[in-house]
């Protein structure tokens, strides 16, 4: 069986349905990602035995609907339509291919008269160039040479534009070089956006050796990309733009030829190829086609970086999802999504731990303590993000989540106090619903501390952990230490910050924690209570 997500929509989505359980929800831990603002990190669930699809709603946000009635369960029937927030799925039989047979009149080879043949066929079987022409594209006649300089094009167009890394595309456009032209040595120069200096990235002889140092004419390739203009030098011994360049003469260069990469206004690099043996070695005509290929591999070599690019910032993407709300995201995506620089800057810290939970783990088995935590943390995270705060972490049973980092609000704290409030209000919904279903009940203590920190990206490329430094989030932690079952303590710096006073609170004696030397002044928030505004 498959599911169709968004059926008949530009986006429609074709998923196969297996046997066994298969999720549908906003993280990357989900079976079915799908990234939209409507579901719930957990959003649903569904089950199938044979042909038995049943759907559950795992306590979403903005819930699961059949008919548009809310459920809670409910068992799916083929053709059957069903909507998670406002992502609608379809629930169809496995498409099955027909054995029809096609009529020829009915298909059509992708070879046609237009195609180009493989580049062996469409170049001279022989290594030597035509009269004092590089190119080894086959003799013909004037107008039939150009047709076949065309087809040769097209080609390396077909050929370069297979997707890989930028680092095998270079490499294959060497490969063409040689395989077209009668060079000796060729390379391909990139500008360093750091540095703004061209840097070589490959570098071949045609013998197939790599050099051991730079060979190319630094006066050459810094003319075509100053100027933005291909350019030949017939002669380089006596070409007077090289200005007997004293790298022309160490290298032994005879001939040489040099091309932009230049795919848009911007220069990327040039590609530059000479020879040893004979000045005069390449004519216009090589310069010509030189210049035309150079336009196709600056094409490729642009798509190629855009894909590394789109690529980078989808994993950034992805990993920014499970620490900031998408009001933040979409500041950090107008920041053109680069990684976060460390700052130094005030925020509050809120800490929330599971009461006793060590013990309440012992007495249930570890599949028990998995769900119970997988229904527990999406919603606490969900209310970090209604108030924009930064999710940073989980430590076993805790959670750890920041205001004021990567953007700061003038009322941090009082988002940060409301958030605590919430979330002992949600997690009393829960118990009651655990209740009914026969599973234990949580009690959360949560501290709050307001302090400077240094807060930024830390880790590998391979796992990125936005955080923050300081003793602001030592101190966050050991108030939620000292809070009670139900309780949420707050320091005095987030009393002090706290504007909108909502709840009463009550001061408590002054507190030993660990790691301080003197006491600290903590204020008890009678949630409980109703809120003074």
């Amino acid at each position: 069986m498959q599911l169709i997500m968004n059926p008949g929509l530009l986006d429609e989505q074709v998923f196969d349905l297996p046997e066994g359980a298969v999720t549908i929800g906003r993280t990357e831990e989900s079976t079915i990602c799908v990234l939209h603002k409507s579901l719930s990190r957990r959003h649903a669930r569904l089950e199938r035995v044979g042909e038995r699809v049943v759907l559950f709603d795992l306590t979403s946000k903005n819930g699961t609907f059949v008919n548009e009635l809310r459920i809670e369960r409910h068992e799916l029937k083929e053709g059957e339509s069903f909507r998670c927030g406002e992502v609608r799925f379809k629930l169809v039989p496995t498409v099955r291919e027909l054995p029809l047979e096609l009529s020829p009149t009915q298909v059509q080879s992708l070879q046609t008269r237009f195609s180009p043949g493989s580049m062996d066929e469409l170049l001279s079987r022989h290594s030597e160039s035509r009269d004092n022409s590089a190119l080894k594209v086959r003799q013909a006649g004037r107008e039939s040479q150009a047709d076949e300089k065309l087809q040769v094009l097209l080609k390396v167009s077909q050929l370069l534009s297979s997707p890989g890394s930028i680092e095998a595309l270079l490499e294959r456009i060497l490969d063409l070089v040689f395989q077209i032209m009668e060079v000796d040595r060729a390379a391909i120069l990139l500008v360093d956006p750091s540095t703004g200096k061209l840097l070589p990235r490959v570098a071949r002889f045609s013998t197939g050796e790599s050099p051991s140092g730079p060979f190319y004419s630094q006066r050459i390739v810094d003319y075509v990309r100053t100027r933005s203009v291909a350019a030949l030098f017939s002669d380089a011994r006596v070409d007077p733009r090289l200005d007997d360049a004293a790298s022309v003469v160490l290298q032994s260069i005879q001939a040489s030829m040099c091309a932009p990469l230049k795919p848009r206004d911007e220069v990327l690099g040039v590609l530059y190829v000479d020879n040893l043996i004979r000045p005069n070695g390449f004519s216009q005509e090589d310069l010509e086609f030189l210049t035309a290929f150079a336009n196709q591999a600056a094409i490729a070599l642009d798509n190629s970086i855009l894909s590394q690019r789109l690529k980078e910032e989808a994993v950034l993407r992805n990993a920014y999802l499970r620490f900031f709300p998408p009001a933040t995201l979409k500041k950090l995506q107008m920041a053109k999504g680069g990684p976060l620089e460390t700052i130094e800057t005030e925020v509050t810290v809120l800490f929330s731990d599971i009461s006793g939970f060590t013990a309440l783990s012992s007495t249930l088995e570890p599949r028990q303590v998995v769900d119970l935590l997988n229904d527990y943390f999406p919603v606490m995270a969900e209310i970090v993000f209604k108030y924009e705060g930064t999710l940073e972490k989980y430590i076993g049973d805790a959670l750890m989540a920041v205001w004021g980092a990567p953007f700061a609000h003038p009322d941090d704290a009082d988002r940060a106090v409301r958030a605590a409030v919430e979330m002992q209000r949600a997690l009393a919904e829960l118990n009651a619903r655990w209740r009914t279903q026969g599973r234990p009940e949580l009690k959360i203590h949560v501290g709050l501390n307001t302090g400077r920190v240094a807060a930024g990206n830390i880790g590998s490329e391979q796992y990125l952990q936005y955080a923050t430094i300081g003793d602001a989030t030592n101190v966050a932690s050991r108030v939620c230490s000292a809070a009670g079952d139900g309780e949420i303590c707050m320091t005095d710096a987030t009393f002090s910050r706290w504007r909108d006073r909502a709840w009463p609170t009550s001061s408590l004696p002054p507190t030993q924690v660990k790691g301080k030397q003197e006491a600290l002044t903590l204020y008890r928030l009678e949630w409980r209570e109703s809120a003074m505004k």
